[in-house]
């Protein structure tokens, strides 16, 4: 382990008291430089970035705009297209019903897909009760969509495609250059959820066609309450303002921006981009001593979501037998989680899991394993050994009855 991995395990929480992390799609602990960046703003440099009559607003403004240009650069923005929010869920209501609600009058469709996080459905059922139309696509068995059926599903009264990046169940990454080509080519607005995406894997929103993306805080080592909007100039996107005030972010979203948020995600976003592609190598690596260390000794072992196209520290696995609350109760040594954590304390089997067509006692037996920038084999290695006797001893069987290849 390194010495930073060390001090971020240290500000997360003692793992020797609280178990062993591996819930990192849930939430992210914030980077120790990510703290360090943010804390003269909290105090010292603790103006308002609108004040801009006197060297406190322009201290916090400069750092704002610092912030922003360091986002747009881990996606291949402009810095004046980043529109700072509280978080994921603002920008995706944001995006979906400020373009929806710009284009009523002539284009009132929207089209989406049925794993989509939480507040992109609730988003669009509400655009639905006012008069919108509303195609949900599904998905096929490894996770992802169908693009001629998403090109069917098109017309010319469509105003926006929402799609996931990547989903923050199963972790499966979509397609999308290629929604991103369909859509410019249909004349039709593309947004992404990237929430489980920026900085985890290459985000170009130019090379992809995408108009808009949002863009979450505490997914990648940053601070919570903070989150970002992608919105396209050229060709601009017209959108919708969700509520009034003071006009900041271009008009988009009013409000006084939190410096010291928007500093944390701004370096958290620089951290990203310097550190990206070693760290996808080694969480690979975890990645496999996990899945083949339980598929080893284990039968009954399903991968759910398609096994190449994914982000490489998400593993959503059910285990044939099981019940997947039973079992997490079971390993109260690892944070592990049954699904989104937005409904994980739903008594329903997961909607995603079920759109991959798992019937209800399979999506039941799943479990989500996040590993993330503080993860090391030796906790992998724990996990593994502790998973396995529990499924074991569920299952009721013998010491050595588990053994065997999984599928």
């Amino acid at each position: 382990m390194t010495a930073r991995s060390e001090a971020l395990i240290d500000k997360a929480g003692a793992p020797a008291r609280r178990g062993i992390y591996l819930d990192f799609q849930a939430t992210t602990p914030c980077d120790p430089r990510v703290v360090e960046a943010m804390l003269p703003f909290f105090n010292e440099k603790f103006g308002n970035p609108h004040s801009v009559q006197h060297a406190y607003g322009w201290d916090a403004e400069t750092a704002v705009e610092r912030a922003r240009g360091e986002i747009a650069a881990l996606i291949g923005a402009e810095a004046r297209e980043i529109v700072f929010t509280s978080g994921a869920t603002e920008s995706n209501n944001l995006a979906i019903k400020g373009v929806a609600r710009f284009h009523r009058e002539r284009r009132p469709h929207v089209v989406t897909c049925a794993t989509e996080h939480k507040c992109v459905l609730e988003s669009v059922r509400r655009l639905e009760s006012e008069g919108h139309r509303v195609t949900l696509l599904g998905v096929r068995g490894n996770g992802l969509i169908d693009l001629d059926e998403l090109a069917a599903a098109i017309t010319e009264d469509t105003a926006l495609v929402s799609i996931m990046a990547v989903n923050n169940e199963i972790g499966v990454i979509q397609p999308l250059a290629e929604i991103g080509a369909l859509c410019r080519a249909r004349g039709v607005h593309f947004h992404s959820d990237a929430a489980q995406a920026v900085g985890k894997i290459p985000i170009d929103v130019e090379a992809m066609q995408i108009d808009l993306l949002s863009i979450s805080g505490h997914k990648i080592y940053g601070p919570m309450g903070i989150g970002a909007l992608y919105v396209r100039r050229r060709p601009r996107v017209r959108l919708e303002p969700l509520f009034d005030g003071g006009g900041q972010e271009r008009g988009l979203r009013s409000g006084t921006v939190p410096t010291p948020l928007s500093v944390g995600l701004g370096r958290a976003c620089a951290i990203a981009a310097e550190e990206m592609t070693s760290e996808a190598e080694r969480l690979w690596a975890l990645h496999r001593r996990l899945y083949d260390g339980l598929r080893a000794r284990l039968q009954e072992l399903r991968l759910n979501g398609d096994a190449e196209r994914r982000i490489p520290g998400n593993l959503n696995l059910s285990f044939g037998g099981v019940d997947g609350e039973a079992l997490i109760k079971s390993i109260p040594e690892i944070a592990v989680s049954s699904g989104s954590a937005c409904t994980s304390a739903s008594v329903e089997p997961s909607y995603v899991l079920r759109a991959l067509g798992l019937s209800d006692a399979e999506a039941r037996a799943s479990m989500r394993i996040g590993l993330g920038r503080t993860t090391t084999a030796e906790q992998v290695d724990a996990a593994t050994a502790a998973i396995v006797a529990a499924v074991t001893r569920l299952r009721g069987e013998g010491s050595g009855a588990a053994r065997g290849g999984g599928g």
